[in-house]
């Protein structure tokens, strides 16, 4: 008797009546994989523009504009992070959950274990630009289990809730890559708009880290979080920052 957990299926490009919640068959783990099974899953714009086909050359516009006139009856076949995405879907890019089930050839020390999951793979190694995406290339954590590539999970012993370990790897990894492709080194300057969204706060706190001065600039609403993260100096969203 096939096994079923509960997901939350994207059927097509559109708005949020393209989601359902389906029972679907639980995933078995092929040779060098693993099954999860989810305790968080964050949510990212790279869910909102995959289900919106924004990543389309065909679209030169906002997600927010690109939500306005979302159509399900219009299938973008260049939409997603490489290939057509494969409709039904179930997405969820971030994800923090205990190994359940080891795929043939699997180290054996994973099961059991709480891990985290890179978002963006790379199946044939980094001398070639080729790359997966979970979520957009294969179904992903938007449900009670998901199977991955064993070489892409990450066990991690801390006492950070399920949930934050489910909001660090696409906002974390998009921040540590672009801080190590400019160089940033202690005593640099840096100025992080956004600083108060997923990838900036990240990028806020993985500067700091670095020794970093850094800018932030944010909604004064979110003066203090900011701050609080590593921030030196804050500047408010849409304002100069010198005086004209």
């Amino acid at each position: 008797m096939t096994r079923m957990m509960i997901a939350a299926v994207t059927l097509g490009n559109g708005g949020f009546e393209m989601i359902e919640i389906q029972q679907v068959p639980i995933p078995i783990p092929a040779a060098g994989e693993v099954r999860l099974k989810v305790l968080a899953a964050g949510m990212n714009n790279t869910e909102i523009n995959t289900r919106l086909g924004w990543y389309s050359a065909d679209v030169e516009v906002s997600t927010d504009a690109v939500a306005g006139t979302a159509d399900g009856t219009v299938q973008r076949e260049d939409g997603g992070w490489n290939e057509p995405t494969p409709w039904p879907l179930i997405q969820g890019t971030d994800c923090c959950g205990i190994v359940d089930e080891l795929g043939q050839g699997v180290d054996p020390a994973l099961l059991g274990k709480r891990v985290i999951v890179r978002a963006c793979m790379r199946p044939k190694g980094y001398d070639t630009m080729h790359n997966v995406w979970m979520a957009s290339d294969f179904d992903g954590a938007f449900a009670e289990y998901v199977k991955v590539p064993a070489s892409e999970v990450f066990p991690v012993e801390c006492d950070w809730t399920d949930a934050e370990l489910g909001a660090i790897p696409c906002a974390y990894a998009t921040a540590e890559n672009m801080i190590q492709r400019a160089g940033i080194r202690s005593g640099d300057r840096v100025l992080v708009t956004g600083a108060s969204g997923g990838t900036g706060s990240a990028s806020v706190q993985l500067a700091a880290r670095r020794g970093a001065h850094v800018v932030a600039m944010a909604s004064k609403s979110k003066f203090e979080e900011v701050r609080a993260l590593g921030a030196h100096e804050l500047a408010e969203r849409g304002e100069a920052l010198e005086p004209e």
